[in-house]
């Protein structure tokens, strides 16, 4: 029986391209397979969110209401997520949310009625799965371009794309195979901090 009860997603580079400082939301791309991944975790009663730094409301590059307009985007093409967290801290400001720390998926986990170890998270750098770890969630890397080499010498779980990612998770907990291919995978914490929403529902 498969323990996992959620899967956490990284934003940027990892749901959808990555646009940096993106307060557009017609600027809005989902990556290959993301729709599939999405679709396979909600046809098997796993919940989704969404972990996400956004340094650029710190830098006064973008605001609040533009990330969460952002957000709004991404949900409706590809939600709707369970739940929403977003830091919009700097990496100087000491926060407890900012990824690699683990207070985004805690805070997540909590809001989803599940604990941290029946949780993945899947993200595009190594600061998604040092967060995972710290949290006590397993940790996927979907490499891109903006992964370091010694992030993915770095990984336990390394995955070519999002629904090679996620048809592993369904399979049961890890250890888990991404060398199966299937024809789908070749398609294309402290109050206040963080902000988030979702509905925040049970995940049975």
């Amino acid at each position: 029986m498969n323990r996992i009860r959620a899967v956490l997603f990284d934003r940027d580079g990892t749901l959808v391209e990555d646009v940096p400082y993106n307060g557009d939301p017609a600027r809005v791309r989902p990556v290959a397979g993301a729709r599939e991944a999405v679709r396979l975790l909600r046809n098997a009663g796993i919940g989704t969110g969404v972990v996400t730094n956004q340094s650029g409301v710190a830098r006064g590059l973008i605001g609040t209401a533009d990330v969460r307009r952002v957000d709004e985007r991404i949900d409706e093409l590809l939600g709707p997520f369970d739940v929403w967290a977003v830091c919009p801290h700097g990496p100087a400001d000491g926060c407890r949310c900012r990824k690699p720390r683990p207070g985004l998926i805690l805070w997540a986990a909590g809001r989803l009625c599940t604990a941290p170890e029946d949780i993945v998270v899947i993200g595009d750098i190594g600061a998604d799965l040092e967060a995972a770890r710290r949290a006590g969630a397993e940790g996927i890397l979907v490499p891109t371009a903006a992964t370091r080499p010694e992030e993915k010498a770095a990984a336990r779980h390394v995955a070519p794309n999002l629904p090679a990612a996620v048809r592993a998770v369904l399979t049961g907990p890890p250890p888990w195979d991404f060398t199966r291919r299937h024809d789908e995978d070749c398609a294309g914490a402290p109050a206040g901090c963080p902000p988030a929403y979702g509905t925040g529902r049970r995940v049975r």
